[in-house]
């Protein structure tokens, strides 16, 4: 089984060929926090980028070990690459944009990154 997910305006599409996450991250760290991120990670090889490739804008901070992706037209950040700490590749995936999670029902797992 997959879901889908997108930015706000349509131009960015994904698939994750996956079970749809039943819980979430909830990061502190400076970026999470002011956007609202509810993250749940993803091997990258489950991760298809569908549409809005050349939409796309890349934003580094930090350590900038993560690429956070958003779409250049509307804003939004739907996904994010980086890699485990073992080295594999993984996608983050902002459950905000995928609209069949009821976001209510995911189990929340906080996590201290402001701290990190």
């Amino acid at each position: 089984m997959s879901f889908e997910g997108s930015c706000h305006c349509g131009t960015v599409k994904f698939e994750i060929d996956a079970q749809p996450p039943t819980a979430a991250i909830s990061c502190n760290c400076s970026h999470c926090r002011s956007k609202g991120f509810l993250l749940s990670f993803f091997p990258a090889g489950q991760f298809a980028l569908k549409q809005g490739q050349e939409a796309l804008g890349s934003y580094k901070f930090n350590t900038h070990k993560i690429d956070h992706r958003f779409c250049r037209q509307c804003g939004t950040e739907p996904f994010a690459l980086g890699a485990n700490p073992d080295g594999s590749a993984v996608c983050a995936v902002n459950l905000r944009c995928v609209p069949s999670i009821d976001l209510d029902s995911l189990e929340l797992q906080h996590f201290d990154g402001a701290s990190a």
